[in-house]
Formats: structure tokens, sequence, C-alpha cells
């Protein structure tokens, strides 16, 4: 993490102070989360309850040799970060957010080469659980390679109260 604030994960109110990019953009990369920072996970776009998140294709995360497709676990750590940053852009003041339930359906390996984005949305609010869904896919969205379905804890902003 750097001293710069944006780099953290945010937990401010429901818009984040990112910038907006098409999958295809270059993106702001993930630091306040160490494991999204080693393997390169990139935001793209965070608000509205919507998150854009992805990782790069890196032979280091390959987990079959023979085919070159990423490890299931790198998609599945794509998967709950998107759904993460949804919750934590929901229009609500929340200081963070922790997984409590993920389910993943894998549909199809990604395609070997192609860098790996998850669209995530957070559907509901409670006032202590937030629900999001995300697909995850390489180039067409509706050609998922695995779609998620979580429940996260909330960690309001002190004195906030339900949106």
């Amino acid at each position: 993490m750097t001293d710069s604030g944006k780099d953290r994960f945010p937990a401010r109110s429901g818009k984040l102070d990112l910038p907006r990019a098409a999958p295809d953009g270059e993106g702001e990369a993930i630091t306040g989360i160490p494991f999204s920072r080693e393997i390169g996970m990139r935001l793209h776009q965070a608000g509205d309850g919507v998150a854009v998140v992805s990782v790069p294709y890196d032979e280091r995360l390959i987990g079959d040799p023979e085919t070159g497709v990423l490890h299931g676990g790198v998609v599945t750590a794509l998967l709950d970060t998107a759904c993460g940053w949804a919750v934590m852009a929901a229009p609500a003041k929340l200081k963070s957010t922790a997984t409590l339930d993920l389910r993943i359906d894998y549909m199809r390996p990604a395609t070997a080469g192609e860098a790996v984005f998850a669209r995530a949305e957070c559907y509901r609010l409670t006032r202590s659980i937030g629900f999001a869904r995300a697909v995850a896919y390489t180039s067409d969205p509706s050609d998922p390679v695995a779609t998620a379905q979580g429940a996260f804890i909330l960690d309001r902003v002190e004195g906030k109260s339900r949106p």
C-alpha cells in the first residue's frame, strides 16, 4: 500500500472515487489486497453497486501446463474480489466487507492467453449483509467462464443508518 489513499480498499460512501473504464481499458491496480496485488488484479469500474475487475493472463497463474489455462483459484479470487467491490460500491456508508458465503459455478476453462474479467452487481443490502452476483468471462460476457453469488458481512461507518 502507498500513502496516497487511492491504493487502499476504499471504504467511504456508495460511490468510489475511481476512474471508470471499459473492460478493455487498463483500470486501476488493486494494491490494498495483497493477493490481488500479487496476481495483478485491476479495477475498471466501481459505482452504483457495480464493479468490473480483471486479472491479466500470466504464466505464473497457469493451472494446467498442457493447456495454458489459468488456475480455477484465480477465477475464484477474481469473482470474490469483484463481488466485494460491488458491495463496497453500493449506495451505503461502509468501512469494509468480508465474504460470508460464495458459490461459484464453473462453465468452461478461461481462454489461454487472455485476461479474465468479472462484472459484479450488489443486488441487495440489509443492515448487516450485502448480496452480490457476478459473471467471469474472457472476451464475451454472454460466454461465461464462471458465475458467482455471495453474501458479504457489512462493517458500516459509525452513526450511519441503513440505506
